[in-house]
């Protein structure tokens, strides 16, 4: 008995311990190589639609989220995440987007495309199978990145 009470402090600093969980890992500040980081996982919109859109090629990183309803871009440029109000549109896409939209203005202009399609397989939302995101910055090289990604509605 003297025994097992000698040895019960290495027993219980020899059993398990809690392992620490690792923190989430930041976002890319660059995808790919590109003056467009990725930005950090997005809730639904409390009413309306927002577009979630991810790099069609390379790394696959979600760059953009588009809300229909307030009509706002969110991008992260030089590891800042930005929104831009829409400033411009063209056509009808679904679910309140455009065809063709224009966020931001004066030497930060971010123009997105976006083919819009419904299937029967989701509900609230759509498929985004193609588009084009182009960031225009005073004094750099416009960036245009494929983008694909799924509508999803409150």
């Amino acid at each position: 008995m003297k025994a097992l009470l000698l040895l019960a402090p290495l027993l219980l600093a020899a059993g398990p311990k809690a392992v620490p969980t690792p923190a989430p890992a930041a976002p890319l500040v660059s995808v790919d190589g590109l003056p467009i980081g990725a930005i950090p996982k997005q809730d639904l919109p409390a009413h309306g639609c927002a577009a979630y859109l991810w790099t069609a090629s390379g790394t696959r990183a979600l760059i953009a989220m588009a809300g229909a309803d307030p009509a706002r871009l969110r991008v992260s440029l030089q590891g800042k995440v930005t929104d831009l109000d829409r400033s411009a549109q063209v056509g009808t896409s679904g679910f309140g987007f455009p065809e063709r939209a224009e966020y931001g203005t004066g030497g930060l202009v971010a123009k997105l495309t976006m083919k819009v399609e419904t299937r029967e397989s989701i509900s609230a939302g759509a498929v985004v199978p193609e588009g084009l995101l182009e960031i225009d910055q005073a004094g750099q090289d416009t960036v245009v990145v494929p983008v694909a990604g799924l509508i999803g509605c409150a």
